[in-house]
């Protein structure tokens, strides 16, 4: 039998590679014939950039509090180009203990993506899932050199909430060389930037934001939309709480057109760079999973994205998830029980051999 195992991180709590290998040895001690081949995949979120060839790149930065952290990227000099995740730096597993829905920002980022181009990089592909901010990707811009302003002239605090009386960029000290790079955004979802599902609305709880501060969140990327040029409905501009929007404009202004930018869905790039398409065409079997399965799971993440491909080349599959709910009709469901990840991913493999023996 070949099985393909292709799962998703379990964020904050096992990587892709390890839920993958995980698994993987599990099933092999109660099928030792079987051929069993990982393929850990990413959707713009945490792991991305570790889905690319190259060398990491481990740096001093700032997290979304501002606090002191280090992160890691993926540097390929061949390019030469640089993977980013925006969760490396601006992520919300480093703020759990004290979010910043209003005021964090992705600074830390920023410093990232100057090193990368100091060391050459021509190219940053940005990984958009995980972050634990809403500032429009302004602290990015920030750590290149342009501040944001209001209409007296005077500089903006940090954070998505501040926004609201954004009136201009000083580029006065922009790197040029870091935001004239050619940019290629990974957006974990297709939300527009405001509105009921924008960034704000849909991911502002999930990093702490109260309802008073989705509707002032929400303003200000309206705010920021509006005077960088930007329609906010945009598909997937609301990713990494709008990120998108600054980058875009910045890219626009330093080459006249979006030539130089480009959005992608996350999962699709990764997919497509691993292979995964010609894999499941080989496989009797392929078991994907990520933390938590319900019906986002089914709108531009990895598991779902799984799910159709795997459809698509009729191909069973089965999810390995922490919790699930809203599972579609004829796919196959292991939810993880009690205990250490490690325990629970092995727990998991016994029980897909046991049900695999089953069929």
């Amino acid at each position: 039998m070949k099985i393909l195992i292709a799962p998703d991180s379990f964020k904050g709590t096992a990587t892709a590679h390890q839920v993958a290998e995980q698994l993987a040895t599990a099933i092999a001690q109660e099928f030792p014939d079987a051929n069993i081949t990982t393929v850990p995949l990413a959707d713009g979120g945490e792991g991305t950039a570790a889905c690319f060839a190259g060398t990491p790149i481990t740096l001093p930065t700032t997290d979304a509090a501002g606090r002191l952290t280090e992160a890691t990227y993926v540097y390929n000099e061949d390019y030469p180009e640089a993977f980013i995740d925006i969760a490396a730096a601006s992520g919300l597993p480093a703020v759990a203990d004290h979010p910043v829905p209003t005021t964090g920002d992705t600074y830390g980022t920023g410093v990232l993506i100057a090193d990368a181009v100091s060391r050459g990089a021509r190219r940053i592909t940005l990984g958009l899932g995980g972050s634990a901010t809403v500032d429009g990707g302004t602290g990015i811009l920030v750590a290149l050199g342009a501040t944001p302003m209001n209409k007296y002239g005077h500089p903006l605090r940090q954070g998505g909430a501040a926004l609201v009386d954004f009136d201009h960029f000083d580029t006065a000290q922009l790197n040029i060389p870091a935001a004239s790079v050619e940019w290629v955004l990974l957006a974990d979802v297709d939300s527009p930037a405001t509105g009921p599902d924008g960034a704000a609305a849909v991911f502002g709880p999930q990093k702490g934001a109260s309802a008073t501060d989705v509707e002032k969140l929400d303003a200000a990327l309206a705010t920021l939309c509006d005077r960088c040029g930007i329609d906010p409905a945009r598909p997937g501009f609301g990713a990494a709480g709008g990120t998108p929007i600054a980058l875009t404009w910045l890219s626009t202004m330093l080459h006249g057109t979006e030539a130089a930018i480009t959005l992608l869905p996350g999962a699709q790039v990764v997919a497509a760079s691993m292979g995964l398409d010609e894999q499941l065409a080989d496989a009797d079997l392929v078991i994907t999973g990520e933390g938590s399965f319900d019906s986002q799971s089914l709108s531009g993440k990895v598991t779902g994205m799984v799910l159709d491909r795997a459809a698509a080349a009729d191909t069973p599959a089965i999810v390995v998830a922490g919790k699930v709910k809203d599972a579609p009709d004829g796919v196959h469901t292991i939810e993880l029980i009690d205990g250490g990840i490690a325990a629970q991913l092995a727990d998991a493999g016994r029980r897909i051999a046991e049900y695999l023996k089953a069929e």
